[in-house]
C-alpha cells in the first residue's frame, strides 16, 4: 500500500483572473500533435476543448494529408502540416516537433494519432525528448506501453491521462477498482524524478503524483463515448499552458470535464450525449464553480 496525502477534500485550484490589458500571449501557446487518416476528428476536438478551456494560442500538427480537413473543422487554432506517410506522421517528424516545441509552452501529444513501429519511435521520442510539459493520452500510451523502461525517462513534466485497458498495458494488469489512487501513483512513481501526475480515467476518476491523490466526483455514463479523452486531454492542456501545475491541472481538468457532462446530461440525457456536446458546455462548466 502507497502511502499518499488524500487531496480529494481541499478546495479546488483556481485560475487567476484575466488582467485588464491581457493579450492572448499570456495565456499559453499549446501544441497539440496528432491525427492520421481516419481519425482527424479526435485532435480537433482536443484543440477545441484546448480553445475552449481557455488557451492563448493554439495549434494542431499534424500528417500533412489531413492538415486542410483538420483545418476546416474550426478556424480559431492554427494548424502544421508535417511529413506523413500513408496517413500517418514520417518517423522524421519529430525532429520537427522538436522545432516547434521551442515556441510553445506546453505540447500535447496522442489523440487520433495511429500505430506503428514508426509511430512507437516518434511518441518515444519525443517524450524522451521534449522539455515542455506534456499531457500524454490514447495512441501516445500505446508507444510507451511498448517499451515502459521509457516512462523512466521524460524530458519533462508529464501527464499521463490512461484509461483501465490502457493502464494494464502500461503496468501490466488491470487497476484495482478499490485502490485507483494507489495504482495511479504507482504508475507516477516509473518516474524517479518526480515529474510525471496519472489520471486514471473511470468512475472516480483518480488523480496522483506519487506523493498525493485526488478523487474526483463529477461525471456521468453518457461521457462514456468516443472522443471524451480527447476532449480532456484538450482541458488540462490548456490549464498547463495558463500556468497551473501539473497536479492542479489535471485535478481541475477532470473535475471541469466532468462537470461538462453533467450539464450537457441534463438537456440531453446519458443515451444521446456525445464528445462534442462536453466542449459546448465546457463555457457552463468554468463559470459553475
Amino acid at each position: 500500500m502507497i502511502a499518499l496525502d488524500d487531496q480529494t477534500s481541499s478546495p479546488l485550484p483556481m485560475l487567476p483572473p484575466r488582467k485588464a490589458d491581457g493579450h492572448k500571449g499570456d495565456y499559453g501557446r499549446a501544441l497539440l500533435v496528432g491525427g492520421s487518416r481516419g481519425m482527424s476528428g479526435a485532435i480537433a476536438m482536443a484543440g477545441l476543448a484546448t480553445l475552449r478551456s481557455g488557451a492563448g494560442l493554439v495549434t494542431l500538427a499534424v500528417p500533412q494529408s489531413v492538415q486542410d480537413v483538420v483545418a476546416s473543422i474550426c478556424p480559431c487554432y492554427m494548424t502544421y502540416g508535417l511529413p506523413d506517410e500513408d496517413g500517418q506522421f514520417a518517423a522524421t517528424a519529430a525532429d520537427e516537433i522538436v522545432k516547434l516545441a521551442a515556441d510553445s509552452s506546453v505540447l500535447a501529444l496522442g489523440p487520433g494519432l495511429a500505430r506503428s513501429n514508426e509511430l512507437t519511435t516518434f511518441a518515444q521520442k519525443l517524450y524522451r525528448e521534449v522539455p515542455l510539459p506534456m499531457v500524454v493520452d490514447a495512441d501516445a500510451l500505446f508507444a510507451l506501453a511498448e517499451d515502459p523502461s521509457v516512462l523512466q525517462h521524460p524530458g519533462g513534466i508529464r501527464v499521463l491521462t490512461p484509461h483501465p485497458g490502457e493502464f494494464k498495458r502500461l503496468v501490466g494488469k488491470l487497476p484495482d477498482t478499490t485502490e485507483r489512487a494507489s495504482a495511479a501513483a504507482g504508475l507516477a512513481r516509473h518516474d524517479p524524478s518526480g515529474k510525471t501526475v496519472v489520471v486514471l480515467k473511470g468512475h472516480h476518476t483518480a488523480v496522483a503524483d506519487g506523493a498525493r491523490f485526488s478523487i474526483n466526483h463529477t461525471g456521468n455514463p453518457g461521457m462514456a463515448t468516443g472522443g471524451s479523452g480527447d476532449v480532456l486531454t484538450g482541458i488540462i492542456t490548456a490549464l498547463l499552458a495558463q500556468g497551473l501545475a501539473p497536479f492542479d491541472a489535471a485535478r481541475l481538468g477532470v473535475y471541469v470535464h466532468g462537470l461538462a457532462g453533467d450539464l450537457a446530461v441534463a438537456e440531453l440525457g446519458q443515451v444521446s450525449m456525445i464528445a462534442t456536446d462536453l466542449i459546448h458546455f465546457l463555457p457552463r462548466a468554468f463559470r459553475g464553480f
